[in-house]
């Protein structure tokens, strides 16, 4: 046994966080193009980089500790209280992240979008541990531009409560003196690609349009808004039909994260065209994924596409989040959309492995999705010393 294997797990990962970073980021590189063994020739590696992530994230009792002193707890953990620049302080972002578990990933998310000029509403899902909960207050407690939405939401997976997260975010942020240009909504398994001066020219760059995947909906998709589904601890679909959308545009699907304005979030308030969508959305599967995506092609509404054909957008065009599938991954040269996951799966989407860090920085997308620490700490490490890197010094690592 080398002698790294038998230091205990809390050593190892702060001698990661020290040295891996580099030496992860270079391995990665090292990787592209190197065929894939056998998954089976990982396991051991795999269990022992479980057991050592679960043992070393904090939990919630010590971050209640620590943010017994905000200073100490900020200055600890490395935040960016300042603006960068003058370009970042003249163009504050406001963020909806939507969490429920695994207090470490959402501090370090949280950490990895700081900006003083910015503001943050965090909405907790009602059913999470009471010391999870305590925890985030607590986090958010310890800064001014941070706070927990004024309204919680049991969030069912699939359901209208994930999205109705999202807007009792974008309903306090409206309220909030930060006088931000768009909003960006995340959730816990999400990280950021860009740095935050990043994100502000490319949000610059739109001119006040929004940006956010919109198709047309194959027939498959079509059922998720023809019949009433109804919600108990899970969703599910009942015989009753439902009546068409109350719009003279047509439904497109999407994603359910997005890139808008705050001209947008107003209108979907204010404009009665827009309320009446979303009152008959609420019994629809999934509406996250298609309620925004025909807001933004409804003619009227600020920062939005026609619906013209010509102006459909992939989740690989649009600017929100680069997720990969399982079913698309492949072989590029064969006409695959992007490589194999070097993680893990979940629902079909990729949980990033270390492997995955140079093929994500080549994209243009502002956030990622999958992570977990659990399955891979070293794709979190290496992101986050490569955006703080670029954040103070200008360049990646």
């Amino acid at each position: 046994m080398r002698w790294w294997e038998r230091a205990p797990a809390a050593a190892r990962r702060r001698w990661a966080l020290l040295l891996g970073p580099l030496a992860l980021f270079a391995a990665a590189l090292a990787l592209r193009g190197v065929s894939r063994p056998d998954p089976a020739d990982h396991r051991p590696c795999r269990q022992r980089l479980c057991r050592a992530n679960k043992k070393a994230s904090p939990t919630p009792d010590e971050y209640l500790n620590m943010t017994r002193d905000c200073r100490a707890f900020k200055e600890s953990r490395r935040y960016i209280e300042f603006p960068l620049s003058r370009e970042e302080e003249e163009f504050p972002i406001a963020y909806s992240m939507v969490i429920h578990n695994k207090i470490d990933m959402f501090e370090r998310l949280l950490r990895s979008l700081y900006a003083p000029q910015n503001v943050y509403c965090l909405h907790v899902d009602s059913k999470s541990p009471p010391a999870f909960q305590e925890a985030v207050r607590a986090i958010a407690a310890c800064f001014p531009n941070v706070f927990v939405a004024s309204r919680l939401e049991s969030v069912v997976y699939a359901s209208w409560s994930r999205l109705q997260a999202d807007l009792n975010c974008m309903r306090d942020l409206l309220q909030s003196p930060v006088p931000w240009r768009y909003v960006l909504n995340t959730c816990g398994t999400d990280f950021p690609l860009k740095t935050n001066a990043e994100i502000v020219r490319a949000l610059q760059v739109l001119h006040g349009q929004n940006s956010l995947e919109s198709e047309k909906p194959s027939a498959a998709k079509q059922g998720r808004w023809q019949y009433h589904y109804e919600v108990g601890t899970a969703i599910s679909r009942t015989a009753q039909e439902k009546p068409p959308p109350p719009l003279s545009s047509p439904m497109f699907t999407g994603s359910a994260y997005i890139v808008v304005t705050r001209a947008f979030v107003q209108h979907v308030f204010e404009n009665p065209t827009a309320q009446k969508f979303l009152e008959w959305s609420k019994d629809t599967y999934s509406p996250d994924e298609h309620v925004w995506a025909t807001l933004n092609r409804m003619p009227g509404v600020p920062g939005a596409m026609p619906h013209n054909d010509k102006f459909e957008l992939s989740d690989m065009n649009a600017l929100p989040r680069l997720v990969k599938w399982q079913y698309l991954e492949g072989d590029i040269s064969q006409g695959a959309p992007y490589p194999p996951c070097t993680g893990r799966h979940q629902r079909a989407v990729c949980i990033y492995g270390v492997g995955d860090v140079p093929w994500m920085l080549q994209h243009r997308h502002l956030l990622a999705n999958k992570f977990d620490p659990e399955v891979d700490d070293a794709a979190i490490l290496c992101l986050e010393e490569h955006l703080r890197h670029k954040a103070l010094y200008g360049r990646g690592l």
